[in-house]
C-alpha cells in the first residue's frame, strides 16, 4: 500500500507528506457509541467531529496555513502553531490524496488497480479520522485541574432518611466506578445514618485523569421513587449534593502553618470503646477565609490530621479555581454548568427507569446498571465532557480569530 501511495503522488508531482507521530486520542473524544437498546434524547447533541463542518474552524485553517499567524490572546501562547500546521498540512495532503483515490476508482479500467485504490481509500479515511482528533484535540482549551486527584464529598439534602439512604447508594456507585476506571479511591470521612444511610461522607480518589473524569458530576442529584420508609406506596422526591474538590500539589497551593488553628477532640459515634476516650478527632480551620475541615475516621490523631488538612487544601484550592474560572467566564452562560452545589444536574427516576441528566438533556434507561458504577455511567461522564469540550472548542475559535 506503500508503493501505491508513492506512486499515486508521483502522478500528482507531490512528495510524500512528513509524518507526524500519532498522538492516541481516546475514540470517546470524538463519538459516544450509543446502545439503541437504550432509547435517549441526545441526538440534537454537538459532537466534537461535527466542529470540521462549522465555518468558524474552516477559517481558521485556512487562515493558519496561509500566514503562519502569531495568534493572539491566551489562546496564542497555547497553541503549539508549528506542530498543529503540521497536522493541518498533513490533513489537506491526504483530503487530496482521497479525492485521487475516488477519480481513479471511477476511470481506471485496470481492475487491479480499482482494488488497490479502494484498500488505500479505506486506509485513507482512517488516517483522516485521526488527523482530525489530533487537531482538535490540541485545539480545545486545557482545564488546569484536569490531571489533578480530587476529593469527592457527599451530603445528604432533602428528604430525611430517604436522601441518606440515596446518598449512601450514590457513594457506593462513585466508589464501583473509582475502581472501573482503575483509580484509588480513600474514605477520608463517613458520617452514617440510623437506618444504614449516609448523612454526609467524604473520600479521596487518585488515579490518571481522576478529576477530569468527575469533575462534571458535582452538583445536586435528584431521587424520585417508593422510599423503602414509605408505609402508604407514595412516591417522594429527595436530593443529594456531590462536591468535586480538585487536590492540588503542595507546589500549586502552599498554606502558610500560621494561618491554620488546629483543634483536637473525642470521636463521636459508631466505634466502640475507642470513642470517647480519646482525643482523636481533628478539626482544622484556615483563619483568613474561616473555611473548615475535619476528620475523625481513624484511631491515630496524626492520620487524622493528615486526612482533614488534606480536605482543606482541596476546598481552599477549589475556592481559588472557581474565582478564576469566574473571572474568565462571567460574560457567558456555560451550558455544561458550574459543577456547583447548588445546581440540580440529574434526576434519577426509579418508577420510570430512567436518569436524565438535565445540563445536556439527555437520557439513559436501566438505572439499577447505572447505579452499579460501570459502563452506564462511564457513557454518560464521556457524553459530558465531549459537550463540554465542544463548547470550549466553539469559545477557543472566537477568542483567536486568526
Amino acid at each position: 500500500m506503500k508503493l501505491f501511495r508513492c506512486m499515486l503522488c508521483v502522478t500528482r508531482g507531490l512528495r510524500v507528506p512528513f509524518t507526524l507521530p500519532v498522538r492516541t486520542v481516546p475514540s470517546f473524544c470524538m463519538d459516544v457509541v450509543q446502545d439503541s437498546r437504550r432509547p435517549c434524547s441526545s441526538s440534537s447533541l454537538p459532537r466534537l467531529r461535527d466542529a470540521f463542518c462549522l465555518e468558524p474552524l474552516q477559517r481558521f485553517l485556512r487562515k493558519l496555513e496561509e500566514a503562519e499567524p502569531r495568534l493572539g490572546g491566551d489562546g496564542g501562547s497555547r497553541l503549539r502553531v508549528p506542530e498543529l500546521l503540521l497536522l493541518v498540512r498533513r490533513l489537506r495532503a491526504r483530503e487530496q490524496e482521497l479525492r485521487d483515490l475516488d477519480g481513479l476508482i471511477q476511470t481506471d479500467e485496470s481492475e487491479d488497480i480499482r482494488e488497490l485504490a479502494e484498500d488505500e481509500k479505506v486506509s485513507c479515511q482512517e488516517e483522516i479520522i485521526k488527523l482530525k482528533e489530533q487537531i482538535l484535540f490540541m485545539l480545545i482549551p486545557p482545564d488546569e485541574a484536569d490531571y489533578s486527584d480530587l476529593i469527592m464529598e457527599v451530603t445528604a439534602g432533602v428528604g430525611g432518611q430517604e436522601a441518606m439512604l440515596f446518598t449512601a447508594e450514590m457513594f457506593t456507585m462513585y466508589q464501583r466506578y473509582a475502581a472501573y476506571r482503575n483509580l484509588t479511591f480513600e474514605i477520608l470521612e463517613y458520617s452514617p445514618s440510623e437506618l444504614g444511610g449516609l448523612r454526609q461522607a467524604a473520600a479521596s480518589i487518585r488515579g490518571y485523569e481522576a478529576y477530569k473524569n468527575l469533575k462534571y458530576e458535582g452538583g445536586v442529584h435528584r431521587v424520585q421513587r417508593v422510599p423503602k420508609t414509605e408505609k402508604q406506596g407514595r412516591m417522594h422526591t429527595s436530593t443529594m449534593t456531590v462536591a468535586i474538590l480538585p487536590q492540588p500539589s503542595e507546589i500549586i497551593l502552599k498554606i502558610n502553618p500560621k494561618d491554620l488553628r488546629i483543634e483536637t477532640k473525642r470521636a463521636s459515634g459508631a466505634g466502640g470503646q475507642h470513642v470517647n476516650t480519646t482525643d482523636s478527632a481533628v478539626r482544622i480551620t484556615h483563619i483568613p477565609t474561616g473555611v473548615v475541615s475535619e476528620c475523625q475516621q481513624e484511631r491515630s490523631q496524626l492520620r487524622n490530621k493528615e486526612k482533614a488538612l488534606q480536605l482543606l487544601r482541596a476546598k481552599l484550592y477549589n475556592i481559588k479555581l472557581n474565582e478564576e474560572r469566574s473571572r474568565r467566564e462571567n460574560t457567558r452562560k456555560i451550558q455544561i454548568g458550574s459543577k456547583g452545589r447548588s445546581e440540580k444536574i440529574r434526576t434519577y427516576n426509579f418508577p420510570q427507569d430512567r436518569i436524565t441528566d438535565h445540563r445536556i438533556g439527555r437520557t439513559l434507561h436501566d438505572i439499577d446498571r447505572f447505579m452499579f458504577g460501570e459502563e452506564l455511567l462511564d457513557e454518560m461522564i464521556q457524553c459530558l465532557k465531549e459537550c463540554a469540550d465542544y463548547e470550549s472548542l466553539i469559545e477557543a475559535l472566537s477568542e483567536n480569530s486568526v
